[in-house]
């Protein structure tokens, strides 16, 4: 057949969107199996080659299971609140509602361009009231039942942006967005007490499913560290310094502590000849993100605070520093340093000339591991562990200390100060009738949603407030306790709201009583099969872990974790190698690629680009020769013959095994690779059987679904090739040719191994080496091994 891509992509996804062949069953006699990916940003560029990658590989894994007889949830929707949307409305004029309305159209043109087989049935947007209804309506669920409540915190603040940044959106003390100097702002901040799950979200990464590189950026992020709290008396003053250690062992080895420039006694403790010094260090620490701070490369840098503290083990004073390495966010801001063991401790020690005295035997300082305690009275002698239970107890009894947890985890700061958001549902009662809970008041379930107003203006403030403070006549209302006057909350939920719980809202997006039913809850969930970037496993799958684990400890959902399976894709770099940017120009528009070449060009492309969990480079000359390979299967009718040759057999055998075991273990460069092989092995075997076509059209449909549907009809069969079964193979057939390799030592035969036709030379010797009645007559190590391709090894001793 003529291969017209642009006619027969249309044709087949008019074909099946008409026929609605990819819509899950809510009832169904089927096992059920839900494929997840991330739900986009819909943002004005439209989608980039990146986006397909992860799309396509679920799909290919979603018709695959729906050929293995299985009712399958794949969904798609859009993660369309946040900050680009708002930015962009105030550049242009336009109202972010218009914007996005916009952006979420293009991106869905774009997406079914590419034949992925998406419900599109149960499309959700976070932007809807009928959705943000429910993510309000979670949020006060936090809040009665305690875990949602207000402190005040320091925050980033770009005085240009007029937004508090994460740590994250702060690159050498400058927003990453303008360039602007950021500043440190005290800011009351709606939280959630994501802390108060710590341990169960540690815990119960053994009961998933997930690459261990994810699992670890779990662990790394709640970082749960046990230990000891020890007491340090502040000479000369009443309050004392507790420090946080899980080295307790090493404590007559501390020489001195260090302070976060933010920890409250900073300035309170500081001496007057040195006041100064420190508020000049303070200041410029301020225009720094935790994470420029907690670098380990940096240079340390700090400054004496002119006091000390006793050490409780040896009644030694130490001087006070205080240091921007240290974070308020990991053991209150204080620590012990012991710079003979840590090498952040050690760096600083040199540079300011500090003590530095071993208190853990095993080799050059800093040495980092566990020992024997030398340089520590009484405890000489004993072993690491020893020590740690021996020292806490005498803590213990001094008063002086305890055994202790700490963490890492810190509750998620849930306010944003921005006017594109969820607006959150509370009002603050002005006569006070909330008291305990500072004056705060839920809004009732049937005035949910609080919809979000629209304005004229939604620049934010100089204040740092919500635009949303500035409509009056919004923000008035009544208390729904007293029915006496209030104010409405007028800060919105952060982006990680609405994407904290989607998944749950695909199992039943068009029910208005609840969320999502309970009989379709416990049908559907946990996700079977969930895959994004390696970029969202940290926050947003803590996040949505936490969030799913608060609505199953309400009796809201059936289950505790939300993903049973989590995978990630790699990034797809530019020609050059580096990352696409549109800075740079060297973004690759997929809607080129599929006007050009068709969509199952692209599909197959991205699948055979490379390793699907590593960053690989896009190759114009890769798509051109992926474009010439589903030119040759096209041409495949045209090879029909009453009877293939045995190799045609074999190696189709082979291929749907290489292809089926390959899908499952996200090793798709090599199915496609595969694919290619039979391909040839057909046009050089001279013809294929017409069944055995469409048995390599329904493995390669998860592909090329396009082209093999085409194909499917144009050899006058009916329906469509997805609802056929995903093919069996023969293991005899499938399995690889072998070889009889005879042994010989000094040319005589003393034995025989069997390998597999495509097992190397050294392999082979190896084994060889190892067959139990040759090694009878290796007496010594050969001085020269002949190998015979594919006949013999002989061994001459």
């Amino acid at each position: 057949m003529a291969y017209d891509h642009k006619t027969i992509d249309k044709k087949w996804q008019d074909r099946w969107e008409e026929a609605g062949i990819f819509h899950a069953e809510d009832v169904s006699t089927k096992e059920k199996y839900y494929i997840l990916v991330e739900f986009p940003y819909p943002s004005g560029e439209g989608l980039h080659v990146g986006h397909p990658r992860s799309y396509t590989a679920l799909d290919v894994i979603a018709r695959k299971r729906r050929m293995e007889g299985f009712n399958v949830l794949y969904p798609m929707g859009w993660d369309a609140f946040g900050l680009p949307a708002e930015n962009y409305a105030i550049k242009t004029g336009r109202k972010p509602q218009e914007v996005t309305a916009e952006n979420i159209a293009r991106f869905r043109q774009q997406l079914k361009s590419l034949g992925l087989s998406f419900d599109w049935s149960r499309e959700i947007n976070t932007t809807d009231p009928k959705y943000y209804k429910w993510t309000q309506w979670q949020f006060l669920q936090f809040f009665k039942a305690g875990l949602a409540y207000k402190a005040r915190m320091p925050i980033n603040w770009c005085p240009s942006c007029k937004i508090g940044l994460a740590n994250e959106e702060v690159v050498g003390g400058k927003c990453e967005r303008c360039g602007t100097e950021v500043e440190k702002r005290d800011k009351e901040q709606w939280m959630l007490a994501i802390t108060k799950y710590a341990d169960r979200l540690l815990d119960d990464l053994k009961d998933v499913d997930y690459l261990p590189k994810i699992k670890k950026q779990q662990q790394d992020w709640i970082g749960r560290s046990e230990g000891a709290e020890i007491v340090f008396d502040i000479n000369g003053h009443d309050e004392a310094l507790t420090v946080f250690t899980t080295r307790p062992d090493t404590l007559f080895g501390a020489t001195y502590m260090v302070l976060a420039p933010e920890h409250p006694l900073v300035l309170k403790i500081t001496t007057d000849d040195q006041k100064k010094k420190v508020e000049k260090y303070v200041k410029a620490a301020m225009k720094k993100s935790e994470i420029e701070r907690g670098a380990l490369e940096r240079e340390k840098t700090g400054v004496f605070s002119g006091t000390y503290v006793v050490n409780p083990a040896n009644d030694e004073k130490i001087p006070i520093w205080v240091a921007d390495y240290v974070l308020m966010a990991y053991g209150a801001g204080a620590i012990m340093a012991v710079p003979a063991h840590d090498e952040r401790d050690f760096e600083f020690a040199k540079k300011f000339d500090l003590p530095i005295v071993e208190v853990v035997s095993g080799g050059e300082l800093p040495f980092v591991d566990d020992g024997v305690a030398v340089n520590s009275g009484k405890f000489d002698g004993l072993s690491t562990a020893e020590f740690k239970k021996k020292i806490i107890k005498w803590l213990e009894k001094k008063k002086k200390g305890k055994a202790a947890v700490s963490y890492k985890l810190r509750d998620w700061v849930f306010s944003r100060q921005r006017y594109w958001g969820e607006p959150i549902p509370l009002v603050h009662c002005q006569s006070g009738c909330a008291h305990e809970i500072g004056g705060w008041v839920a809004v009732p379930d049937d005035q949910l949603p609080v919809e979000l107003p629209e304005v004229e203006k939604y620049e934010p403030t100089e204040t740092g407030e919500s635009p949303l403070a500035a409509i009056k006549d919004w923000v008035k209302t009544t208390c729904p306790e007293c029915g006496g006057p209030a104010i409405r909350e007028t800060d919105t939920m952060p982006n990680w709201a609405g994407s904290s719980w989607y998944f749950l809202r695909y199992t039943d997006p068009n029910n208005n009583k609840k969320f999502a039913g309970k009989k379709k809850l416990k049908y559907w969930m946990p996700v079977d099969w969930y895959n994004g970037g390696m970029e969202h496993v940290t926050l947003h799958l803590l996040y949505s872990r936490f969030w799913n684990k608060f609505l199953y400890d309400q009796g809201h959902v059936p289950v505790s974790e939300p993903y049973a399976k989590r995978t990630a894709h790699g990034l797809i770099l530019a020609e050059d190698g580096r990352k696409m940017s549109k800075s740079l120009g060297n973004v690759v528009n997929p809607d080129e690629i599929v006007d050009k070449y068709g969509a199952d060009t692209l599909r197959v492309y991205e699948m055979f680009i490379g390793p699907f969990g590593e960053a690989v480079p896009w190759s114009t000359n890769g798509v051109a020769g992926v474009r010439r390979f589903l030119d040759k299967v096209t041409r495949l009718p045209g090879s029909v013959v009453e009877q293939q040759s045995e190799k045609v057999t074999r190696s189709l055998h082979q291929t749907i095994k290489k292809v089926s075991d390959d899908v499952e273990k996200m090793h798709f460069n090599t199915a496609v690779a595969q694919f290619m092989t039979f391909v040839n092995d057909i046009n050089s075997e001279g013809g294929i059987e017409e069944e055995s076509l469409i048995t390599f059209l329904q493995i390669l449909c998860p592909f090329a679904p396009h082209v093999a549907n085409e194909i499917h009809e144009q050899l006058e069969r009916d329906g469509f090739v997805e609802e056929l079964a995903w093919p069996a193979y023969d293991e005899k057939l499938a399995a690889e040719p072998e070889l009889e390799i005879a042994v010989q030592v000094n040319g005589k035969l003393r034995g025989t191994i069997v390998v597999r036709a495509e097992t190397t030379e050294e392999e082979i010797v190896a084994q060889a080496h190892e067959e139990e009645n040759v090694k009878k007559y290796l007496t010594s190590e050969p001085k020269k091994t002949v190998y015979v391709e594919g006949k013999l090894v002989n061994f001459v001793l």
